[in-house]
């Protein structure tokens, strides 16, 4: 047994998260971006007049991934604290730059800077993969757009829709969390160069009080680091609100996502929707017939964890005290990187199932006809009245044919003769030759296919992802 396999290691990275998702909160990709950060530092306070050369900032360059993590990790032990244990590490292979390494700097400026490239990477990965869902959703939206089936209501049936329609429900939300992700994605600022409290006051004393080099060293790191504006107000760490803020966008996803993969349990209950299933998946070690929808079952399951997260953000945002508190940091280890982490993994499964969504419209067509003729009597009413009838006679007579063909379906375990009752009763003669166009399902969707066809031209598909 390897000594992997002698400790926890987290499912959604060794079950489920995508490779490049798992990367962006990897130790290599944060200590690199704490090493890139220094050399921002260290390059903008040369051009700004401090005393450090090309050699030191060329030594830091060429050190970059060159990580000794064992020495990290000693450090840490030794020193009880991250920063200042990769601060030795990276000196430890620089020895020129060693001694202008996190020159000015506090601990959040790796720390908290690192933490907003992570986000932003996170959402960059993100939002594709949430736009192609989009897409597969749409594609399945218009194919079956006209196609009618049973709606529900407190999960009993209601009147008809079409299965496009039913889609177009998910597709409206999933387009509300790609609006959502995009704006925490485009609201997200730098942290920037801001010292202890957040005042700056160090970066003054070091540019002997020359304010504006401390703004111009704050421009020029946050280029560096590929944003475009950096927070003017923070305490010593930017505001737990821009976690909250971000991971709230996320929950809103895992919420649609949780709805869409019930929805579609509860049709492969019915046997009208099914995902995907492998030519040797196994349903059941016991049930060797079973198609379980275990893709589904799996989104609901990560969903719930990805709306819980959100607790834990909206308490460390609570209880921050005054400039800062260190209770926010290992809470915050566990949280931001599993809601990314959770949020990928469920795009990644509702790309796969909306790719292959199997519809049995047959199955659909039987379940409208099991109900279709009760919605119909309406319909029928109006056509004996058109016919010469008298309506209130016409509605006593459906009443008593609609509770005896009621009673062989819920007594006998029959299925729904109403219509063929109607057609053997003389009473209805003037439209028997009437009664298969009253029954046309395609006639009690309403505006459904209609309803899809505008929905996907004038809002989903003039959305573009960049």
């Amino acid at each position: 047994m390897t000594e992997d396999n002698n400790k926890y290691q987290s499912p959604l990275t060794s079950r489920y998260a995508s490779a490049e998702m798992s990367y962006v909160f990897s130790p290599n990709m944060k200590f690199q971006t704490w090493r890139k950060l220094w050399i921002h530092l260290a390059r903008a306070e040369k051009e700004l007049g401090i005393a450090i050369t090309e050699e030191q900032l060329a030594e830091m360059e060429a050190n970059v991934t060159n990580i000794d993590f064992e020495l990290a990790a000693k450090e840490e032990k030794k020193r009880r604290h991250d920063v200042m244990a990769h601060v030795h590490t990276f000196g430890v292979c620089c020895p020129k730059a060693a001694p202008i390494i996190h020159l000015g700097a506090t601990s959040c400026y790796v720390g908290d800077n690192t933490d907003m490239v992570q986000l932003r990477d996170a959402f960059d990965v993100l939002i594709p993969k949430l736009a192609r869902v989009v897409d597969r959703v749409a594609k399945f939206a218009e194919t079956h757009r006209a196609l009618p089936t049973l709606g529900f209501t407190h999960f009993q049936p209601a009147q008809l829709t079409t299965v496009g329609k039913r889609a177009s429900l998910w597709l409206q939300e999933l387009l509300m969390d790609l609006r959502n992700i995009t704006r925490a994605r485009a609201d997200l600022r730098f942290r920037g160069v801001k010292g202890t409290t957040g005042t700056q006051a160090s970066f003054l004393a070091l540019f002997d009080g020359d304010h504006d080099k401390v703004e111009e060293l704050d421009r020029k790191v946050t280029k560096a680091a590929g944003f475009d504006s950096a927070y003017i107000i923070t305490g010593q760490t930017y505001s737990r609100k821009v976690d909250l803020d971000s991971l709230h966008a996320l929950a809103s996803l895992g919420a649609t996502a949780h709805k869409m993969a019930t929805d579609i349990r509860l049709l492969a209950s019915l046997k009208e929707v099914e995902e995907p299933f492998e030519k040797d998946q196994i349903g059941s070690s016991a049930m060797a017939y079973k198609r379980n929808p275990m893709r589904c079952e799996r989104v609901c399951s990560l969903a719930r964890h990805l709306l819980a997260l959100t607790g834990n953000v909206q308490m460390t945002a609570a209880v921050q005290w005054l400039e800062r508190t260190l209770d926010d940091s290992a809470n915050r280890r566990v949280t931001l990187a599993q809601a990314f982490l959770t949020a990928d993994i469920v795009l990644n499964i509702l790309q796969n199932v909306t790719e292959g969504l199997v519809v049995y419209p047959k199955v659909c067509e039987r379940h409208v006809m099991q109900e279709l003729p009760f919605m119909a009597t309406e319909n029928v009413i109006m056509a004996m009245v058109k016919a010469g009838g008298d309506r209130q006679e016409c509605h006593e007579q459906i009443r008593v044919l609609s509770h005896e063909a009621a009673a062989v379906v819920k007594q006998q375990g029959g299925e729904n003769d109403l219509i063929a009752r109607i057609r053997a009763h003389s009473y209805f003669a003037p439209v028997h030759a009437q009664l298969d166009a009253l029954l046309d399902p395609s006639t009690f969707v309403g505006r459904a296919p209609q309803q899809v066809d505008r929905f996907l031209a004038e809002e989903v598909r003039p959305t573009k992802v960049e």
